[in-house]
């Protein structure tokens, strides 16, 4: 009895020895130029000229950088959501964060606000495996908030207002949720157990109450010819420093060679000033600048200063945390995502998902009217509904969104067209409807989305 005893201890050693940690740093709102390392090795103008983001760089040195990395939403909860599930918005029927705007010609598709008991999500699956779990920082998914969706700790079901208080010497709680975390895997450490910790920082969304010192520093250096808000480089850099001190922590703990961080932002940030950024437009609409988002892996087995160009979607990580963990459950009916676990031993097949295509679904307005993107190989496709026009842009030429190819590729365009409505028709996602209501003359100025409504999609004018 006793040797059976000693021989499930060892089994159950081994296991934990073998199952990686995983830590998932969500930033809020940091658009694809928005640290200053950059997110493609051949394009100058991936990152910023103003912000310093010094041990992002040094992160980024360490593992993969991915240069075609998508947010599942060009706004906030859906990414959320997304991630959790393994699914788009698009079938979650989650795909605006912000209130519905009246009065436009067509009536924003309805719109859910809570995550559902029934829905499985990465805690939950991890959990099986024998995983510690945590979740610090924006939930903004309601359902009762992390610990009713698979987490062991959490600071309950927080939203973006829960970080007005957050002032220095603690900007947006930053520092406070790395104290939280750094005892959470202390605590771990010293159990032998695998754990799972997400990180849903509140920056760089509003309010930024960066440190005094750090806006002070920004307010004496020259604006950039890209970027020039204080007070955004300002919470950016006090971002950066949270992470370092994150970083540090999982070393001083002995745990870097068996864990898995993965850096991420939920969505774009505010929309472009004139041409000097590589992207189109901002948060609020599915163009790359709401949607294509910083995202570097550091762990085990992956090379330093690396790089994939595969396209890589939040909501892959579902599949991918489940591989490295060994989770035996049965993974949701419906899965979107596809384990990507390949790419960072320095494959280039692409992620193999349930579809070849994918698809980011925005029939709202938020800076521009409700419209949809589908990307296949190297060409993407948006269809505004408001008027039906639609637009086609070979990304591997036109990173930047500028030649609409719809007039001389009409059977390309029309292909694409047919395959975003067959999707959308088969994973049921809601659609804006005609307003019955709609008079011209009160058309409402739309909010916009990015920082503060100053940013945000393509202005009307340019998808008509």
């Amino acid at each position: 009895m006793l040797t059976l005893l000693v021989a499930v201890c060892l089994l159950l050693s081994a296991r934990a020895e073998a199952q990686p940690n995983i830590i998932l740093l969500l930033a809020d709102d940091q658009d694809w130029t928005g640290l200053s390392t950059p997110m493609h090795p051949s394009i100058p103008n991936s990152k910023s000229d103003f912000y310093r983001t010094p041990n992002l760089e040094k992160f980024a040195a360490q593992g993969m950088r991915f240069s075609a990395a998508y947010a599942p939403a060009p706004v906030c909860s859906p990414t959320r959501i997304a991630l959790q599930t393994g699914m788009s918005p698009a079938k979650l029927r989650w795909t605006k964060a912000a209130p519905a705007e009246d009065g436009h010609k067509l009536i924003e598709a309805e719109n859910r606000k809570s995550i559902r008991a029934e829905e499985v999500t990465i805690a939950e699956l991890l959990k099986s495996a024998g995983y510690a779990t945590a979740h610090y920082g924006k939930w903004h998914l309601s359902g009762g908030g992390p610990a009713s969706h698979g987490y062991d700790e959490s600071d309950g079901d927080t939203g973006n207002r829960d970080a007005d208080k957050f002032v220095d010497p603690n900007p947006v709680d930053i520092f406070g949720m790395g104290a939280r975390a750094a005892a959470f895997m202390e605590k771990q450490a010293k159990a032998g157990k695998p754990f799972f910790l997400q990180m849903s920082y509140h920056a760089l969304h509003r309010p930024e109450n960066a440190l005094k010192a750090t806006r002070e520093f920004y307010a004496k250096q020259p604006p950039g010819r890209m970027h020039s808000d204080v007070d955004r480089a300002a919470i950016t850099t006090d971002l950066d420093t949270g992470v370092g001190r994150l970083l540090a922590d999982i070393e001083r703990l002995g745990l870097t060679g068996k864990t898995y961080v993965i850096y991420m932002s939920d969505n774009g940030g505010g929309g472009g000033r004139g041409g000097l950024r590589p992207l189109t437009a901002g948060k609020g609409g599915v163009w790359e600048g709401g949607i294509r988002v910083p995202l570097i892996v550091r762990g085990p087995g992956i090379a330093a200063n690396s790089w994939s160009h595969q396209r890589v979607v939040g909501y892959d990580f579902l599949p991918t945390f489940c591989r490295w963990a060994g989770v035996k459950t049965a993974l949701p009916r419906g899965l979107e995502g596809g384990d990507f676990s390949h790419l960072l031993t320095g494959s280039t097949e692409p992620v193999m998902r349930a579809r070849e295509e994918l698809v980011f679904h925005f029939p709202h307005y938020q800076g521009d009217t409700p419209h949809s993107a589908i990307l296949l190989g190297n060409f993407k496709l948006l269809k505004f509904y408001e008027t039906g026009e639609r637009q086609l842009f070979d990304l591997d030429k036109d990173l930047a969104e500028r030649t609409n190819l719809a007039a001389t590729q009409p059977e390309l365009a029309t292909k694409l067209e047919q395959r975003l409505a067959q999707y959308l028709k088969e994973v049921g996602a809601a659609m804006p409807k005609p307003n019955p209501s709609y008079d011209p003359a009160k058309e409402p100025q739309s909010k916009g989305g990015g920082k503060g409504g100053k940013g945000g999609g393509k202005k009307k004018e340019a998808a008509k």
